[in-house]
């Protein structure tokens, strides 16, 4: 189990204009089948942490899922034990050449990640078996589900460092009590899995050796639900984050009509009344 002295180095959350760190790397793993993708950050020996590289890869590897049919669900994780993601490789992300405008972009460039995650159309969980700091932790908190080994530990230890963890803001927000959020960016503190579960971040606490199976049961389930419907209503979820009362109701009732239009709406009903499994159709 990790300690204080196997941590990483505190990780921040800019950085400086893409370069090929990793040009000869394959940093980002990526597989299909049985209906899900398999997204990995392969670099165990940075603990997983986030060069340019891997940002654009992951980038790619969730384009490539959202756009294949077969695909049902997303899992991301880290490659080994140590890491889920420690964060950005401040190493990894040097590069000096360019000018103020491109280098104030590029650090947008772990936003646009986020924005992937949500507008993927197809559940996601986030597989954590060791660290998940900084950019690391506001990666996993940007998938839907977070499943995590006993030996897992998040944190936002940008202030150390004298930062602020800016861009994880609103996945950390969104994925707790907003006070409990703001405590762990004013004092950077470290939270291992059992109570990043009673926060209520973390979906499911799992020992270490069951962490792939409760991630398999998991991805069964989701896989097993209609397409159609999962991809209309896991976008009004994000869509009525913020909408008022009156806002979010007025959308969602609309979503409701659409959604008894589609075939897999009409497919789960009769099912239900011919008391067999669905099939699902996707539309």
């Amino acid at each position: 189990m990790p300690d204080a002295s196997d941590s990483p180095a505190p990780p921040v959350g800019g950085g400086h204009p893409p370069v090929d760190t990793d040009a000869d790397a394959d940093v980002v793993e990526s597989s299909h089948g049985a209906g899900v993708a398999r997204i990995t950050i392969n670099r165990p020996e940075r603990r997983n942490a986030m060069s340019w590289d891997v940002m654009r890869g992951l980038r790619q590897a969730l384009a490539e899922a959202k756009a294949d049919p077969d695909v049902r669900v997303v899992v991301l994780t880290g490659a080994g034990d140590k890491a889920f993601c420690a964060g950005a490789d401040l190493g990894a992300m040097g590069g000096h050449d360019a000018g103020f405008l491109e280098v104030h972009d590029a650090r947008g460039e772990l936003a646009r990640l986020m924005d992937d995650l949500w507008h993927l159309g197809k559940p996601t969980i986030a597989r954590v078996q060791g660290w998940a700091m900084a950019g690391g932790f506001g990666l996993a908190l940007s998938c839907d589900l977070v499943v995590a080994s006993e030996r897992a530990r998040f944190g936002a230890p940008e202030v150390d460092v004298g930062l602020w963890p800016y861009m994880i803001t609103v996945p950390l927000t969104r994925s707790m009590p907003p006070k409990k959020a703001l405590e762990l960016m004013l004092t950077g503190r470290v939270v291992d899995a059992a109570e990043a579960e009673r926060i209520g971040f973390v979906t499911r606490v799992v020992p270490h050796d069951q962490l792939d199976a409760a991630v398999d049961e998991l991805v069964a389930v989701l896989a097993g639900k209609s397409p159609a419907v999962m991809k209309l209503g896991r976008e009004s979820f994000y869509a009525v984050w913020d909408m008022t009362a009156s806002d979010a109701l007025a959308l969602l009732h609309s979503l409701l009509t659409l959604t008894t239009l589609t075939e897999d709406a009409a497919e789960g009903i009769a099912a239900f009344l011919d008391k067999r499994p669905p099939s699902w159709l996707g539309r």
